[in-house]
């Protein structure tokens, strides 16, 4: 089976929303479901149907969550030794060349991605393009919306 990368930070997050999951929602879910059916007849009975759908989708969740834990492989950045190029879990600063912007960029496993923090998949363009090059080097970025040049101003392991 293909192992998944994953950031400690990322892991940790999957493995504290699977426990809230089994600790928290499922627990309420089974109550809701609980009261629902002692109110009668379930053909007609709004709440049962409401929770029993709450229910498989918690279910769901959490079989996903699992899954993608047997396969990550978990990659702590800061004890990579990468001699300063761009890796897995690395954070980049970058500096588009034709307008002088600044961005910094983390690149994480594709169920992290999240554009809106800066953490963008191993599997965008932007990482592709990143990957196993250091500082002061210039990249060409094949995004869908075209060509971008970039300088990479820093590298960091954090």
């Amino acid at each position: 089976m293909q192992k998944v990368p994953l950031t400690t930070r990322g892991a940790e997050k999957l493995r504290a929303e699977l426990q809230q999951l089994k600790s928290v929602a499922r627990p309420t879910v089974i109550k809701a479901i609980a009261e629902a059916r002692a109110h009668g007849d379930l053909k007609e009975n709004a709440e049962y149907h409401a929770a029993r759908e709450q229910q498989s989708f918690i279910e769901g969740r959490i079989n996903e969550i699992d899954a993608k834990l047997a396969v990550a492989q978990v990659i702590d950045v800061t004890t990579v030794n990468a001699h300063g190029k761009v890796v897995f879990g690395t954070t980049v600063g970058l500096i588009n060349i034709e307008t002088g912007d600044e961005v910094n960029y983390q690149i994480v496993g594709e169920d992290e991605a999240d554009i809106k923090q800066n953490l963008i998949s191993i599997t965008s363009p932007i990482a592709r393009a990143l990957i196993g090059k250091a500082q002061g080097d210039t990249v060409l970025v094949r995004a869908p919306s075209g060509n971008i040049e970039y300088e990479i101003a820093d590298v960091r392991y954090i």
